[in-house]
């Protein structure tokens, strides 16, 4: 019998890039493993402020920008399976705003969508600081094994 990985896709709505798409996909999938879960398929989808606030209005009834929505299709405790939709206007403007580079706050935003469907949430300042510390852990431990390349 043949192992088949689990599936992670990503997709482009607006122009961008994303190099090292093949260690993100298996550093992504170290995530959901160290964080005792399991993965079953996941589209991480690129798109811009638009459409990302169209999906807000309409799944979640908000009516403003925001720069990162996860929908699980999964029930908690079986195997992820979701779609994470990122607006590039806002982790481009975001990224200016911290004095961070594009790609850090990509790759962050990135992680922070998979801890949401890991159980994480980000609702008052104590799950925030948690979240935040569990991110800049993930992202040590990601550029430290990259080589420093652009988005």
């Amino acid at each position: 019998m043949i192992k088949k990985k689990s599936g992670i896709r990503f997709h482009f709505l607006s122009s961008g890039n994303l190099k090292d798409r093949i260690a993100l996909k298996a550093f992504i999938r170290s995530i959901i493993k160290r964080e005792n879960q399991t993965l079953r398929e996941l589209n991480i989808v690129f798109c811009d402020d638009v459409y990302l606030l169209h999906l807000n209005r309409q799944f979640l009834k908000h009516d403003f920008y925001t720069d990162i929505l996860s929908f699980p299709f999964s029930s908690r405790g079986e195997p992820i399976e979701a779609e994470i939709y990122i607006s590039l206007e806002r982790v481009r403007e975001n990224a200016q705003n911290l004095g961070d580079s594009f790609r850090s706050e990509l790759h962050r935003i990135i992680f922070h969508g998979i801890l949401h469907l890991c159980g994480y949430h980000d609702k008052t300042a104590t799950d925030i600081k948690k979240m935040r510390s569990i991110e800049d852990s993930y992202l040590k431990d990601y550029f430290s094994q990259r080589p420093k390349t652009r988005v």
